[in-house]
């Protein structure tokens, strides 16, 4: 009886702190100036006033036709992406930058709110499927604490909701190494357009009209805003990797600025920059090859006591019936 007591306490007091956290977490605060900076930072981002996109204009023909369909695959994208800009306006309001995430959703071009949204529907659904293996396991016949179910909800409530978090960081670390891949190549174009006579804003923009590649694109859409907003180019390659959490970029647009005016350092100090970083890439392949090839050794191991025990066991059974 006094565990039951007890439980039913604990259970009580967690539920009553998840709700007080999510009343807190959703009741509009008064803001500060950390959030009020970062607020006004992300409008001007988004070259907006209001902070929300212009509503799209569509022709009668496709609104019958999105009338038509009033499926509810619409109705909760919708609900998707409320949510989502709910919850990034409460990260607005709490000052929650979150900078290192939103440079690898930057560099996976997804967008912030669509990111908040996932996360609250993979919790949802976390939250019903800790239940679910409750009554699986209950069929099997492994519990019947009425607080289990509780527990499994939260828990895969939780992890669920960190779910995307390590999609993102994954795929943008692969992503990041493809970048500087690029990076070191277009540093050669730009050392060989340098070393032809052209100047520097001329070869950097000349290098990355090489290639279509997503990466050269990045690039070239960055310089076209330099000369948009007045920047110099280096400027906006520093706010690209500013952006796209690349180091490279930025050391680079740091060295660039220190010597723009001399043609010849700037030339050395792109090639030098180039052959660091294809040092740096060799390295990492020699290392994943070496953390690769002690894997498989691992796994050879393994495989072969499995071998050993499967031959012994069956003499080892004789010898101690005997």
């Amino acid at each position: 009886m006094n565990s039951t007591v007890t439980w039913a306490v604990v259970v009580g007091a967690v539920f009553g702190l998840g709700v007080y956290a999510l009343v807190r977490a959703f009741v509009p605060a008064r803001r500060g100036p950390v959030s009020t900076v970062a607020r006004i930072d992300e409008l001007r981002a988004r070259g907006g006033i209001g902070g929300y996109p212009p509503p799209s204009v569509s022709t009668a023909g496709g609104s019958s036709a999105g009338a038509d369909q009033g499926s509810a695959r619409g109705r909760f994208t919708e609900l998707q992406a409320g949510i989502g800009d709910r919850l990034a306006e409460l990260y607005r309001q709490r000052g929650w930058e979150q900078r290192s995430l939103r440079a690898d959703l930057a560099l996976l071009d997804r967008t912030w709110e669509g990111f908040l949204a996932n996360k609250v529907v993979l919790a949802a659904l976390g939250l019903f499927f800790g239940p679910f293996v409750f009554s699986m396991g209950m069929v099997l016949g492994f519990g019947s604490s009425p607080f289990i179910p509780v527990w499994l909800a939260l828990a895969f409530a939780a992890g669920f909701f960190f779910l995307p978090d390590l999609e993102v960081r994954r795929d943008a670390k692969a992503k990041r190494r493809d970048f500087r891949r690029v990076v070191a190549a277009y540093l050669d174009l730009v050392a060989m357009s340098l070393a032809g006579g052209r100047g520097l804003p001329e070869a950097l923009k000349a290098a990355a009209e090489v290639s279509d590649g997503w990466a050269l694109r990045r690039i070239q859409s960055a310089l076209a805003d330099a000369r948009i907003t007045g920047l110099t180019q280096w400027q906006a390659l520093g706010r690209l990797g500013d952006e796209l959490g690349i180091e490279e970029l930025k050391d680079l647009s740091t060295s660039l600025a220190l010597v723009a005016d001399d043609g010849a350092k700037v030339r050395a100090s792109l090639s030098a920059r180039a052959e660091t970083m294809r040092h740096r890439e060799l390295a990492d392949i020699e290392g994943s090859a070496g953390e690769k090839s002690q894997s498989m050794l691992i796994a050879q191991l393994v495989l072969c006591m499995g071998f050993l025990i499967f031959l012994i066991f069956p003499a080892g059974m004789r010898v101690f019936q005997a």
